[in-house]
């Protein structure tokens, strides 16, 4: 239960979302209840069907920044990074910040070397952090955000292939409707399949939204580099719960309604903010959390999710909520049926 190997599945990589599907709600849902092994097939749009008067659906409202970023070293090589969070300026420097970067062929990179952008962009490399890694110091004039909007590239994983930039599609498409508080380098990507329309239907059923926040970082996707899960060490990520989502929160559960977490990162947040009784004790701060089988949830009773990537700390947490075994064979089940895979893919609720 705590080795790498046992979660790993097989899939075929046609089976890898490349593209979202037509419409948001029309992704397909696989239900699965966590009592017993029995699977349903679905559309997305029938997750109203699961939720009854009093429910709250909690999401994750974070915005994805285009943090992808190419530039040129003083030799004219080309470089590209991944910024892990937006730069913020320095006090008494509002043209400077130092920031935490992915860099492809990060080795090549040392200290001293200087990357260019643009003319109103330019960094320096202070040191290699690992794992591809490297900090670096960011130099501009003008705004961060418009250089940003101008420069930069959405980030998507690299598993969606794209021949040079990211399409219109994308920009729009790898943002879910409710995206508010810019700060994320990847989507919570449960929250991709919502429709104002479909949100409203929620709603007429008597159901709660409320929106917390965790910018979705390197924590999330790291990989994990240990054969012993339990040696891994996640990378904080920043979350915040309001007042009002709190008490919303706490309102639910005391009427013995159900809290159903939209995706993984939205479950992190609400189980590092809450106390062993469920109630919300640390509203804002970085989180570092881990949840692998073993781990007693607090907080949420229902989690939707996309299927994720084998080996990583998202399968571990599924199976800790579901049970490893009980999510293996619904995996079989989804590759079985076709079902697709990843960030544009398909979702899964675990009821």
């Amino acid at each position: 239960m705590f080795n790498l190997a046992d979660y790993d599945y097989e899939l075929p990589e046609s089976l890898i979302a490349q593209h979202p599907a037509p419409q948001r709600d029309a992704s397909r849902l696989l239900v699965l209840d966590r009592r017993n092994t029995r699977i349903e097939h679905r559309l997305f749009r029938d997750i109203v069907y699961y939720l009854k008067e009093g429910d709250l659906l909690v999401i994750n409202d974070t915005k994805v920044f285009p943090a992808r970023l190419q530039g040129k070293t003083t030799n004219d090589k080309t470089v590209e990074i991944l910024l892990l969070s937006p730069p913020q300026p320095e006090n008494g420097h509002p043209g400077q910040a130092r920031v935490m970067c992915l860099a492809k062929k990060s080795k090549a990179l040392r200290a001293g070397h200087e990357i260019h952008f643009s003319e109103s962009l330019h960094g320096v490399v202070l040191e290699p952090a690992g794992a591809g890694r490297i900090r670096m110091s960011l130099f501009w004039e003008g705004d961060m955000g418009g250089i940003l909007a101008e420069l930069g590239q959405t980030p998507l994983p690299p598993y969606i292939k794209r021949n040079g930039r990211p399409s219109p599609e994308d920009v729009h498409r790898y943002q879910t409707i409710f995206a508010q508080k810019t700060g994320a380098v990847a989507a919570p990507t449960a929250g991709l399949h919502f429709t104002e329309k479909l949100l409203g239907e929620i709603k007429e059923r008597g159901v709660n939204i409320t929106a917390i926040t965790l910018h979705v970082g390197y924590g999330t996707f790291a990989p994990v580099r240990v054969s012993n899960i339990r040696q891994h060490k996640m990378h904080a990520e920043y979350y915040e719960i309001s007042d009002e989502s709190a008490r919303i929160i706490h309102e639910t559960r005391a009427r013995g309604n159900s809290v159903l977490a939209v995706g993984t990162t939205t479950t992190r947040a609400l189980e590092s903010a809450s106390d062993e009784n469920g109630r919300i004790q640390n509203p804002k701060g970085l989180t570092d959390i881990f949840i692998y089988p073993g781990y007693k949830f607090k907080a949420i009773g229902h989690l939707l999710t996309n299927f994720h990537l084998p080996r990583s700390t998202l399968l571990m947490l599924v199976s800790a909520l579901a049970g490893r075994e009980k999510i293996l064979r619904a995996y079989q089940e989804a590759v079985k049926k076709q079902y697709r895979f990843f960030s544009y893919g398909d979702a899964m609720l675990i009821w």
